[in-house]
């Protein structure tokens, strides 16, 4: 079957945008007596994923090639007052079609004065600092077809306006147009034993993908600490899922309210890291929090190498039924940074269930190889799962992924 859904959002959002657009390019034209700024850039990559095990499920395969595109396009004038900002994403895989898919990460024009911006479009807005997982960010919706962690997001449509105090920072946003989670096909791994299509997950309100949405978040440094408080209401962005009996899938993306609190506190060479939410909704209520810790040992020996070390404590009170299964875990990790010119990185961890055994094991790390050239590597380990867990659909889904992007 082939992933229409990508497609249509990408059509839908044209439409929704196209005004936008016009009013950018009109701008443009007006300000083509002064000083313009552009600039092209982008990547072109080759990714290729394998499998270590057999998979559980029929049609399964080990072995999956893709490339995927990142244009990246950026203007501004009036000495930066005014910018407009896109960048757009592709991708091809040659195994699983339900991987294919085109987005619009960013596209977004912004108006900057003293101590106030304004932004209208498609945007991509982070809030955490924790590690190994991100529960205070909200806005924008996971690309699950992208990345098992969760670092990959879809670009949002909102209206962005943020004012800057000496009482801290005050981020005010009014969404729309919904994004659904897309899912591996048959052919893909990390999926349930029948694969979700996305339409299959319904919408608690009657609005759907319509309905509007809005946040606010306030954040401000004390001396040595960073504390950011955000509260969301909207159509949450992790649907609620249940497995039958007969292996038939229910889901439903339920309307929350969703409180979070993050700070990080820095002294010396240690990180002192928190982020908690409280999610309610009249499907599923939930609380969870994540805190930690990270030390950096810096120029090791005179060479030049830093090493962080972290450690993290989860818990989610939905216990097995989340999907992340981060009821009651430890993140132990580090991260490995050589500080050379070809920009060489490490991130290495490994989850433990705190009450059964249950062990998630990770690697991720990247080098530049002359001006044009990146490559990455990432490991994920899936050991001992336990059956109780949501996460034990995926058990033998142990895997490498290799990426060489070329940047222009």
């Amino acid at each position: 079957m082939k992933n229409t859904s990508s497609l249509g959002w990408f059509f839908t959002v044209q439409r929704a945008t196209m005004l936008a657009v016009f009013l950018f390019l009109s701008m443009l034209t007006k300000a083509q007596s002064e000083d313009v700024y552009t600039e092209f850039s982008g990547n072109v990559s080759f990714e290729y994923r394998y499998f270590l095990n057999e998979g559980l499920y029929p049609g399964q395969k080990d072995h999956f090639p893709a490339m995927s595109i990142q244009p990246e396009y950026y203007i501004e004038w009036q000495g930066g007052k005014y910018i407009l900002n896109f960048t757009g994403f592709g991708r091809v895989d040659f195994t699983d079609s339900e991987r294919n898919h085109l987005d619009i990460r960013e596209l977004y024009f912004q108006t900057v004065n003293n101590n106030w911006e304004f932004s209208f479009g498609l945007k991509k807005i982070y809030w955490g600092v924790t590690e190994a997982a991100h529960l205070v960010d909200i806005i924008n919706q996971t690309d699950n077809l992208e990345t098992f962690d969760g670092e990959q997001k879809l670009g949002q449509l909102m209206a962005h306006y943020s004012y800057i105090t000496n009482f801290g920072t005050f981020d005010l946003f009014a969404m729309s147009l919904f994004r659904k989670r897309s899912f591996p096909g048959v052919d893909g791994r990390l999926r349930t034993p029948d694969p979700i299509q996305t339409n299959e997950l319904t919408f608690e309100s009657d609005m759907g993908k319509s309905r509007p949405e809005g946040a606010i978040r306030w954040s401000h440094y004390f001396g040595p600490v960073d504390i950011g408080v955000s509260h969301f209401y909207g159509t949450g962005r992790e649907p609620i899922v249940s497995i039958q009996n007969d292996g038939t899938l229910l889901g439903i993306y339920p309307v929350i309210h969703q409180t979070g609190l993050d700070l990080q506190a820095t002294t010396g060479p240690i990180l002192w890291k928190f982020e908690s939410i409280i999610r309610k909704s009249d499907i599923q209520d939930m609380k969870a929090l994540d805190v930690g810790i990270e030390y950096t040992f810096g120029n090791i020996g005179g060479s030049g190498v830093d090493l962080g070390l972290l450690g993290e404590y989860l818990y989610d009170d939905r216990g097995d039924i989340a999907l992340g299964s981060l009821q009651s875990d430890v993140f132990l990790g580090g991260r490995l940074a050589f500080n050379d010119v070809q920009s060489t990185e490490f991130l290495f961890g490994t989850i433990l269930d705190v009450n059964r055994s249950t062990r998630l094991i990770s690697l991720e790390g990247n080098r530049r190889f002359g001006d044009a050239f990146k490559a990455s590597v990432e490991m994920r380990l899936f050991q001992n799962v336990s059956d109780e867990e949501f996460i034990y659909l995926f058990r033998e889904d142990d895997f490498l992924k290799f990426e060489l992007g070329w940047y222009f």
